[in-house]
């Protein structure tokens, strides 16, 4: 209870509480609404509390399990924030524009990627000198171009598990592609938006950095907790395989060795060949 009175507080400082005026409210955010001042809504902290923690655990969750979480934010406020936290915790993020079929048209936003890759290796390795001046020049502004949209995505194989979205209103084209794809989606809505749009909402205020900040860290802290677990859960089982690899090697020694005694005492021995009469040795006493 401590805990949650503590982060009551701090989002209450951060003032995640502020919602939008009253006249762009959003019918469906009621249950989330605590009171209405001065023209504008007031959310509910304790419903932010929970729904805050119910998207964390569900987040961990899918970060125990080794799949990759999506951070997309492209607001001026919102830009910073994501990239410092999805790079703290090694996810990908998009945070300049939500290219059109980033998830729904991957492969083609794929092949994009290792252009950008292969201009990237042609500048470490030399090839480079080996082009005109214009040349690259051209290449070095393409780089530049794909790095800036498509550099957080950069060493994403495959379409994410699930997306952390900061204002569903935003990026409505990230939210229609995971649902078409059935991705889980997790997002902060304000009063203006649509809750049920969302697979995990949390209300709050998407406008103010502070606020912002507090719920997206507390996200990545949930994130950067479930991959340790899973680490520490890979370095047992390893632990493990090697003792049990011992053991198995040193009973299947013993197997092998009782096997062939076993083979020993069990095989028939051969019978000792005694020679007929005329079939050589010695021969048999004749009657006089």
């Amino acid at each position: 209870m401590e805990n949650n009175t503590s982060l009551q507080q701090q989002l209450l400082e951060a003032g995640v509480h502020f919602g939008h005026l009253r006249k762009k409210w959003n019918p469906k955010m009621l249950p989330y609404i605590y009171a209405e001042k001065k023209g504008i809504h007031i959310i509910d902290l304790n419903k932010t509390v929970e729904c805050l923690q119910e998207t964390a655990a569900a987040l961990k969750s899918i970060a125990k399990s080794g799949k990759k979480i999506m951070f997309v934010g492209t607001k001026k406020q919102a830009k910073e924030i994501v990239t410092e936290c999805a790079q703290r915790v090694n996810m990908p993020y998009v945070t300049e524009r939500w290219l059109g079929g980033m998830l729904t048209n991957f492969n083609t936003v794929r092949k994009s990627v290792k252009k950008m890759q292969s201009i990237e290796k042609m500048l470490t390795d030399g090839t480079f000198d080996n082009i005109t001046k214009k040349e690259r020049l051209q290449l070095a502004r393409d780089r530049d171009k794909m790095d800036k949209v498509l550099g957080g995505i950069a060493q994403l194989g495959r379409v994410p598990a699930a997306l952390f979205i900061v204002d569903i209103g935003h990026e409505h084209i990230a939210l229609a592609e995971s649902k078409k794809l059935g991705i889980s989606t997790f997002g902060v809505v304000d009063t203006n938006c649509d809750p049920n749009k969302v697979d995990y909402p949390v209300p709050a205020n998407d406008d103010a950095t502070k606020s912002i900040a507090i719920i997206t860290n507390y996200i990545t802290a949930a994130i950067a907790e479930g991959l340790a677990e899973r680490q520490a859960e890979k370095t047992d089982e390893g632990d493990e395989g090697e003792d049990g690899g011992e053991k198995g090697l040193r009973f299947s020694v013993e197997e092998d060795e009782e096997k062939r005694s076993g083979d020993r005492r069990g095989k028939p021995q051969p019978k000792r060949r005694v020679a007929g009469p005329g079939g050589g040795g010695r021969r048999p006493a004749t009657k006089r």
